[in-house]
């Protein structure tokens, strides 16, 4: 067993090792759910950028730098824009209702905006694309483990995901923001130190821009490329307006002006953050212009072009990002069953013992189902487009206009998110691409408002 594979699961153990101790002072469904809604903006701040910076953030955005060049800047700078436009605009207005009514999940507020049965058809809709997302962060995991110490993709899926499920479990949203800054130092320190590194080990500049593929058109344009640029804004921003596990974090936060600064300040880092994956998988095709996989190339260039030390650090970083990315993954999975689903549906007396059982029990099943799907699918990247179009197409149109007009009721609601995931689906069948400005999510998107906008002008003029 190699030195760095030891030093690695020595870490992990011990981010598990916090989370469980953490976690014992976690005894009740709202610190479970919303920390009690008493995060100071530090660790809001830590908890959004952690969740916001996993698999399709350093390996996928890597792999796009390694393939594309530069313009793979707009995978992680469309997260940062999405998330800028919840600190400010759609962030405040939730966190207010949440307080107001005692909400704990993005379910609640349907329900409590537009009835029971869109918050059944949205909570079944999230468990299914939720689980896409927790597969790619457990797949970069593995890939880490891959290129670290030889371990198959599916013993490392395995190692990642029980680490993310001991710690989760033990203490939710309290025990994840703790975890989650710990995570955040690692890696800002391990990026931070890989990249000038890196750059010199490869001579410079100049050899990057030797190693540029030749077919590649405009490799080290910033707007666009073959494949990149800044199309993914139409992919990215709605879906991180209005994500679950961002919004529910948000609920955590102990007043508005902690909302407004701490998620306002984790999208301004991660707009800057944006560059580095992308740099180093540019810098990585001076080690191995000829990748198989390209989301092998962050992991190949941290242990190719750093001393041993650096470059173990830079991996920690690189698994903290994951991980700390998939707890929030697991966070929707075990609200959304238990809050949602469980009490909504199943047991409204259930005490809030009870509730708090069925949420860790759901954050194992929800944990054991990602790994099994990590095994499965082929790319970081390929399951996260997946979880990113559905949030967009179900969610974006009706949590959006519910905030801003008190009309519309579950028609249109659930018309929107029957028309947009159809729309969408369609448009994927027929062959419309999956990448560009108008492809098959935002044509399901456009379908969503349409349909939206359509019902409620029916129902109008039936009054």
């Amino acid at each position: 067993m190699s030195v760095q594979l030891v030093l690695l699961l020595s870490y992990a153990a011990a981010l598990t090792l916090l989370g469980l101790w953490i976690g014992r002072r976690v005894s009740t469904s709202s610190t479970f759910f919303v920390a009690g809604r008493r995060l100071p903006p530090v660790l809001l701040f830590a908890t959004v950028l952690a969740a916001n910076i996993g698999a399709g953030s350093t390996v996928g955005a890597a792999g796009l730098g390694y393939r594309h060049g530069l313009s793979a800047w707009w995978w992680v700078g469309s997260a940062g824009i999405g998330t800028m436009l919840l600190a400010f605009w759609v962030g405040p207005r939730l966190w207010r209702i949440a307080r107001a009514q005692g909400q704990y999940t993005v379910g609640d507020y349907l329900e409590h905006r537009y009835g029971r049965s869109v918050r059944a058809v949205i909570a079944v809709l999230l468990w299914l694309g939720t689980l896409a997302i927790l597969a790619g962060q457990l797949i970069a995991v593995a890939w880490v483990l891959d290129v670290v110490a030889g371990i198959p993709k599916p013993v490392g899926c395995v190692i990642g995901g029980g680490v993310m499920i001991v710690y989760f479990t033990a203490g939710g949203l309290l025990t994840s923001a703790w975890v989650n800054l710990v995570e955040l130092v690692v890696l800002f320190l391990g990026f931070a130190l890989a990249l000038p590194w890196v750059l010199a080990d490869v001579g410079g500049w100049g050899s990057v821009v030797a190693a540029a593929p030749a077919t590649v058109h405009d490799y080290f344009g910033f707007w666009g490329g073959d494949g990149s640029g800044w199309t993914y804004l139409a992919l990215l921003v709605p879906a991180f307006i209005i994500s679950p596990g961002l919004i529910q974090k948000v609920y955590g936060a102990r007043d508005e002006r902690t909302v407004r600064v701490g998620v306002g300040a984790s999208a301004v880092v991660l707009m800057v953050f944006a560059f580095l994956p992308p740099l180093l998988g540019m810098m990585a095709r001076v080690y191995s212009p000829d990748l198989a996989n390209p989301e092998l190339a962050l992991p190949t260039v941290l242990v190719q072009g750093l001393p041993a030390a650096v470059g173990m650090l830079g991996l920690a970083a690189v698994f903290s990002a994951e991980i700390s990315s998939a707890d929030a993954i697991l966070f929707m999975l075990s609200t959304s069953l238990s809050e949602d689903l469980y009490r909504r549906f199943l047991r409204p007396d259930a005490s809030d013992r009870q509730i708090l059982r069925v949420a860790r029990l759901a954050a194992v099943a929800g944990g054991g189902l990602g790994i099994a799907l990590a095994i499965v699918l082929p790319s970081v990247i390929s399951s996260l487009s997946v979880f990113y179009s559905l949030l967009g197409v179900s969610l974006f149109v009706i949590i959006i206009a519910g905030i801003h007009t008190a009309r519309p009721g579950v028609p249109e609601a659930l018309a929107a998110i029957v028309g947009g995931v159809s729309a969408s689906m369609a448009f994927r069948l027929a062959g419309v691409p999956t990448s560009g400005l108008w492809n098959a999510y935002t044509l399901g998107l456009v379908a969503s408002g349409v349909v939206f906008l359509a019902v409620a002008l029916a129902r109008r003029r039936a009054r």
